[in-house]
């Protein structure tokens, strides 16, 4: 052996030092310094490991990506061992290396997959190392990890057999780990529980003691965590972070793979903890002018120093009630202030001043500055943040990003990846009688709850009792107002629970300002803040083990913000401990549901949701399941809940709502009901809805008269399995008016404006090339001519032959309504159902592209 060691030093004229391994403090004898060694100098390296973690990875990416730029092929094979492999260092190794790295997964059932080795190719001979270092930071540097590298000078029958069953295992056993599998593996990914302690030591870089520090925790979700830091509000000393992990790699890669598909705007959906506003700032840095909105200062202060530190830049400006700077490359602005019309103009802002722009918590977006700004501004990329996607008035905020959703992670799956903590929830029966309370589109008035609230002690007993017997350190309280909140912090106080209440300009003996409380929860000197809506969103508290929900949960949105107030994981926090208070009030069924995101509801056979994420449980008193079944006897009839929701949203939007208005603010589940029930959809009969219940206007009963109601009854009906039809139906309400005919110029500006939106060109089947390869730069290279011929081929030839009654070609390369229709087509109320029913009909698919790619739960 030692010859031929030393003939292979003569041979390669490479300097060896020892050729085993055994990991510790000591750097000579860890792997890592030689496989990087290696590293430098391979023309071909194959690893093969049973799991990759996101430490691993990126110490090991930098001289992965050296190798890859000076021509290195590069190939990796790992598996699942107990479901060690991280997303996100998939995802790293994607991102940065694109396909100048080979990555792919073994995927043969049944067999173990445990091999750990190094494969480096040079001129003349090639080496490997076998060992125990999966490719984890610890196993490569400091952990007692024995590896050993021989080459195929040394023993050739040895290092044949190890690389041609690398061969066999990577080509014939093996996934190619393109997008789809990539996201297919993310999704079905949860952190097992045995290795959390792991995953700590992994990212904090230091023995499993040495501190406090939690898995699925980082840097950049440290900054973003909601610290309260009344001083500093400006960035003059700049803290750097260097490098996104978890999730947010994963919603990068999306998002710069979202703009190469041609789209400029996007909403990423993530559960509180994941660190958006970081992903944010991480996202901005190609883009050298950034806006930042958002509706509360703290929120604006908080993440202007994230900014600052990813940015690693302190030009930073503030827009808002106080300050009014427009130059600074980096605008942190309150929505108040800027959505007013007198700063929406050239004299501040040029509507191209900002090339990235971010909307936080977007589901606000209800608010008319929200719509004023979003109208007025042309950045390159616009970003918005929740979440969740439903706004708080009740409507969808999907159409304002083109239903483009590059990245979503629901809290449901954050809580199986263990980037946030398990919850314990407990629906107490409360016998409070809501029966006779006024509600307000939807909402019951806040001085009738404080009626039935404010000096009710058995309800006190019964939330003060509740307290006791599941136990907290630290605790928030959800109240309807803000003598709700102070007269719980009184109670508790008197009970020997210190507690204050904070709400905005209020006084009082237990009255609190939030920084102050947050401080003093932290401290141990409270042990309860009660509070209305100060701390729905922008601060989290870490060591926050419990939440009560102490009024109506009303809104799943607010019910979710609330819920994530105490989510961040801590390390004296197993779980957090929800106490909601369940009385028969509106949508109190509901809850389930909302636990369970939709995959499971109340019945008589189910005493609490049946999927839940990892680690958490939900018990329901017997009673308030009782209340649930009794509630849903007495339910409205399926008629009159259509009804109802129809009067509810005319009443909410001040007029009549159209089919487009019901689909974005219409109770999402009253909505899948309604379109997986023929007899009751009436999006597919507007106008008979509209006149079963007297709702038509004079030129809408003239319409209905003739040949005008039947063609948009076609276009209620026709089929959309492929949209090919929308681009050219849309053609025809170019303009002010109703078009009798449309040229082949008109066909082809619709149909090239319809399919470069949305990702619609994913939808063209003559730019799929038969793969999964078509860019977006193919969609643009397609001569007109092209498109033309799909134009006419399928969609225009379609229309003429199955509704030849509406449609007519009194010229080639051209389509004409049917004369008939000339006179309605002059009918204002055939023009606005027209183009109602496009818009309807457009948004409707977008929603079904969107669930039927993030496999979203079906609801019937």
């Amino acid at each position: 052996m030692a010859q031929s060691l030393n003939a292979e030093r003569v041979i390669t004229g490479i300097r060896y030092s020892e050729n085993a391994a055994t990991g510790g403090d000591n750097a000579e004898d860890q792997v890592w310094r030689l496989l990087k060694d290696s590293l430098s100098r391979a023309r071909s390296i194959d690893i093969v490991v049973s799991f990759l973690m996101e430490s691993g990875v990126r110490l090991m990416l930098p001289d992965l990506l050296a190798a890859a730029n000076r021509g290195a092929r590069i190939r990796i094979l790992t598996g699942t061992y107990l479901n060690i492999t991280q997303p996100s260092a998939l995802y790293l190794i994607r991102k940065e290396m694109g396909d100048r790295a080979d990555l792919r997964l073994y995927n043969e059932p049944g067999r173990s997959f445990h091999p750990k080795a190094y494969i480096f190719h040079f001129e003349t001979f090639s080496e490997i190392f076998i060992g125990s270092s999966n490719i984890s930071k610890s196993a490569l540097t400091r952990a007692i990890e024995w590896n050993y590298r021989f080459s195929s000078i040394s023993d050739e029958t040895g290092y044949l057999k190890f690389f041609q069953t690398f061969e066999d295992l990577f080509f014939r056993h093996a996934t190619v780990m393109d997008d789809a599998a990539l996201k297919a593996y993310a999704d079905s990914w949860h952190q097992p529980p045995a290795l959390r302690h792991l995953f700590r030591y992994e990212e904090s870089g230091n023995d499993p003691d040495s501190g406090p520090d939690h898995a699925g925790s980082n840097q950049a979700d440290n900054v973003d965590a909601g610290t309260v830091n009344a001083d500093n509000d400006h960035t003059d000393n700049v803290t750097s972070i260097f490098t996104p992990r978890n999730a947010q790699i994963e919603a990068l890669y999306a998002l710069e793979k979202s703009r190469a598909d041609g789209c400029d705007k996007g909403l990423i959906i993530a559960a509180t903890g994941i660190g958006k506003t970081a992903l944010a700032a991480f996202d901005s840095l190609n883009f050298a002018t950034v806006l930042f909105v958002a509706h509360r200062e703290e929120i604006l202060k908080k993440s202007a120093r994230t900014f600052s530190s990813i940015r690693k830049s302190n030009e930073i400006g503030f827009f808002n009630a106080d300050e009014k700077c427009a130059d600074l490359p980096v605008i942190m602005a309150s929505v108040a202030t800027l959505g007013s019309e007198r700063y929406l103009n050239s004299g501040y802002f040029p509507r191209d001043r900002f090339e990235y722009i971010v909307i936080d918590e977007v589901h606000h977006s209800a608010a008319s500055q929200y719509q004023k700004i979003l109208r007025y501004f042309r950045p390159k990329f616009l970003l918005g943040l929740t979440a969740t996607p439903d706004r708080l008035d009740g409507r969808s905020i999907f159409e304002l990003f083109d239903y483009n959703v590059p990245y979503r992670i629901s809290l449901f799956t954050a809580i199986n990846r263990g980037y946030l903590a398990p919850f314990r929830y407990y629906g107490v029966y409360d016998d409070t009688d809501y029966s006779g309370l006024r509600l307000v589109n939807g909402h019951y008035d806040s001085e009738d709850l404080n009626k039935t609230y404010l000096g009710n002690l058995r309800r006190h007993d019964l939330i003060f009792q509740n307290y006791l017997k599941r136990g907290s350190k630290r605790a928030l309280g959800f109240c309807c107002s803000r003598r709700h909140a102070e007269e719980m912090a009184r109670e508790f106080s008197e009970r020997g629970v210190k507690s204050v209440f904070v709400c905005s300009n209020a006084a009082g003996i237990y009255s609190e300002n939030r920084e102050t409380a947050i401080i003093r929860l932290l401290k141990g000197e409270i042990r309860v803040i009660f509070s209305v809506d100060m701390f729905n969103e922008g601060v989290d508290i870490a060591p926050v083990d419990m939440v009560m929900f102490l009024r109506p949960t009303e809104s799943p949105v607010v019910f979710l913000q609330q819920l994530g107030r105490g989510l961040r994981l801590h390390p004296d926090k197993p779980a957090l401990t929800v106490l909601d208070f369940i009385g028969n009030y509106e949508k109190a069924g509901r809850i389930i549901s909302i636990l369970s995101e939709g995959r499971s509801s109340a019945s008589r056979d189910s005493y609490g949701p049946r999927d839940l994420p990892d680690g958490c449980e939900a018990d329901f008193d017997l009673r308030a399941i009782s209340l649930f079944n009794e509630m849903a006897k007495k339910e409205q009839s399926f008629r009159d809940r259509i009804r109802a929701e129809y009067c509810r949203l005319r009443d909410l939007l001040g007029r009549r709502p159209m089919r487009s208005d019901l689909f974005k603010s219409m109770d999402d589940t009253l909505y899948r009901q309604i379109i997986n029930q023929s007899k009751y959809n009436i999006f597919r009969n507007y106008l008979d809805f509209l006149k079963e219940n007297n709702e038509l206007t004079p030129e809408e009963q003239e319409l209905c008269q003739g040949p005008g109601y039947d063609f948009l009854k076609m276009l209620e009906t026709t089929a959309m399995t492929k949209v090919y039809k929308m681009p050219v139906l849309m053609a025809f309400t170019a303009g002010n008016g109703i078009k009798m005919q449309v040229s082949k110029t008109d066909l082809l500006a619709s149909w090239k404006d319809f399919f470069r939106k949305n990702r619609n060109w994913r939808d063209l089947e003559n730019n799929r090339k038969n793969d999964r390869s078509a860019t977006f730069a193919d969609f643009l290279n397609i001569p007109d001519s092209r498109h033309l011929q799909t134009i006419l081929k399928n969609p225009v030839n379609f229309l003429l032959k199955t509704e030849y009654r509406f449609f007519r070609q009194p010229e080639p390369d051209s389509l004409a309504l049917a004369e008939d229709l000339r006179l309605p087509s002059q009918n204002p109320a055939f023009r606005e159902h027209f183009c109602d029913i496009l818009e309807y009909r457009a948004a409707e698919y977008y929603r079904k592209r969107y669930d039927k790619e993030n496999k979203m739960p079906e609801q019937d």
